[in-house]
Formats: C-alpha cells, sequence, structure tokens
C-alpha cells in the first residue's frame, strides 16, 4: 500500500486561512506605521514562515521582523486563528483515509498550539496521529525541521510509504529534503507554475482529485 503516512499541511490545504493570516499581518504592520487598505494584497502570507514573508516583502531585518511576528500573535491568537473554513469535502476524505487504514500527521509552519486549537475547533482533530508544528519561539518553523521533527517523534525510518500534501513550493520543496513524495493542491495559494516548478509529482484540482490520488493503490 502507498501513501500509508500522509503529512497534510494546514493553511490552503486542510482550510482557507485567509481572512484570519491577511487580518493578523495588517493589524502587525499598522502596528509598525504601515498602513494596508485592501488586506487581500497580503494573500502571499499564506504558508511561508511569517517572519520570512516580513523580511522579503516589507524589506524588514531580523529585529523588525520578529517584533512584526509577536504583533501579529497579538490579533491572531485571539480572533484571526477562527477566521477561517474548512475546504469543502476535506472532512469527508479525511474520514475515507481514516478508514482505509491510512496514518495521517500535519506538517505545518504554524505553531504547534495554534494547529492544534484549529483541528479541535473544527473538529477534525480526532483524525490525525500527529500534529508537528512550529515552535513559538522560531526554533523550529522552516518546512523541512517540521517534518523532520515529525518523522523522529513517530520513529519512521522507512520514507517509501510516505507523502506530503501541500499547496506552496516550501511543502514541496521541504518533502524533497527527505526524498518524500509530493502532492501539490491547486485549490490552496500556490500556483500550478509555483508548484510544478518546485518539482511536485501530482497535482490535485480539487479535494475530490486530491482523495483519489491519496487512496490509489499500488
Amino acid at each position: 500500500m502507498k501513501n500509508q503516512y500522509i503529512l497534510f499541511d494546514l493553511d490552503g490545504t486542510l482550510t482557507d486561512p485567509k481572512e484570519g493570516i491577511t487580518k493578523s499581518v495588517q493589524y502587525a504592520l499598522a502596528k509598525m506605521g504601515i498602513a494596508v487598505d485592501d488586506p487581500d494584497t497580503l494573500c502571499p502570507f499564506i504558508g511561508p514562515p511569517l517572519a520570512e514573508s516580513f523580511q522579503k516583502f516589507y524589506q524588514m531585518n531580523e529585529e523588525e521582523s520578529l517584533l512584526a511576528v509577536k504583533n501579529y500573535r497579538e490579533y491572531f491568537s485571539v480572533r484571526g486563528i477562527f477566521e477561517n473554513e474548512v475546504y469543502e469535502g476535506i472532512p469527508e476524505m479525511l474520514k475515507a483515509l481514516q478508514e482505509a487504514g491510512r496514518t495521517l500527521i500535519v506538517a505545518t509552519s504554524k505553531p504547534t498550539d495554534y494547529a492544534e486549537r484549529i483541528l479541535e475547533h473544527f473538529q477534525l482533530d480526532d483524525y490525525f496521529d500527529f500534529v508537528a508544528g512550529a515552535t513559538m519561539d522560531g526554533s523550529r518553523v522552516r518546512k523541512q525541521d517540521v517534518i523532520q521533527y515529525a518523522l523522529e517523534e513517530l520513529e519512521l525510518i522507512d520514507l517509501s510509504e510516505l507523502v506530503m500534501v501541500g499547496d506552496r513550493m516550501h511543502d514541496i520543496l521541504g518533502a524533497k529534503e527527505f526524498d518524500i513524495p509530493t502532492i501539490g493542491v491547486l485549490y490552496g495559494y500556490g500556483s500550478r507554475e509555483e508548484l510544478e516548478k518546485a518539482g511536485a509529482e501530482e497535482l490535485a484540482k480539487s479535494v475530490k482529485d486530491l482523495q483519489e490520488l491519496l487512496l490509489e493503490e499500488d
């Protein structure tokens, strides 16, 4: 059986966090004197590590980006975390995978505490055997570090039955560090071009397509 162990990204793969993340970024920037009138312009922040995005898109230095992340969490931890919605078909897909005996794991650059709260809020937590997220202090935030943490905690040595599912290049590139096959989802926030360039082996246009790919047998 292939795809016995399935690593899922969270934002843009299981849930659509657009409202919460963009409003949190807007709030963080406002506290630093940067006004953003249209939060939709902040969608590129969905997926990558936050500090990295503040540096990339607003030319912040490391100290400034860490302050921006702190500001972001002021809003996100109270309101933005639940300004979020589960993609249509996700609960049904997770149930089908669980019933088929698959081991489901979340691997996200979002802090573990936030990820667990989101999964519990949307009643998705029972589908997952393990949640691997970032640390609040930033010591584990890159996708490859999150994946490594999951592999170590679950004592997974034979990686031939793993697959990583995500919507951004960071998911694909992080998995490739371990030669783990990948599926890029096109209903999230990464483009076909981004995912193909990163080297995704498969692409899923919809949750239905993703379910079919994941339940394929050798």
